[in-house]
């Protein structure tokens, strides 16, 4: 009887080791960044949470119609800031260091288009 305690006992210990280095492994790499992302009105909002959203190593993403700033929590060892920011200019939004293509901008709604930093 002592042994299947003692053999419980161990797994329940090495169960909880392992998940406890997985999560810190985990949490180690998450990363917040805010950057500025350019639009208008609340339909963006949505469009622009929804593309930074896109890879499933971004956990959140809040963009501040006010300030025009997203911030977003992310896995560094998946997904690059840089990525995000080409997310978000592929749905027609400039970002500060990556530019929307031109197309992609004009099919924006009007209310959603915004004077154009770099244009």
């Amino acid at each position: 009887m002592m042994k299947n305690s003692t053999l419980r006992s161990l797994a329940v210990l090495l169960f909880l080791a392992f998940f406890s280095t997985a999560f810190a492994s985990i949490v180690e790499h998450e990363k917040t960044a805010t950057f500025k992302v350019y639009g208008n009105c609340p339909m963006c909002i949505e469009r622009i949470q929804d593309a930074a959203m896109e890879d499933k190593h971004v956990k959140s993403a809040v963009w501040n119609l006010e300030t025009k700033m997203l911030t977003v929590v992310y896995d560094e060892e998946g997904v690059s800031l840089q990525k995000i920011n080409e997310n978000i200019a592929a749905v027609g939004h400039d970002t500060e260091t990556v530019d929307a293509p031109n197309r992609k901008y004009r099919r924006l709604p009007e209310c959603c288009k915004y004077d154009r930093p770099r244009k």
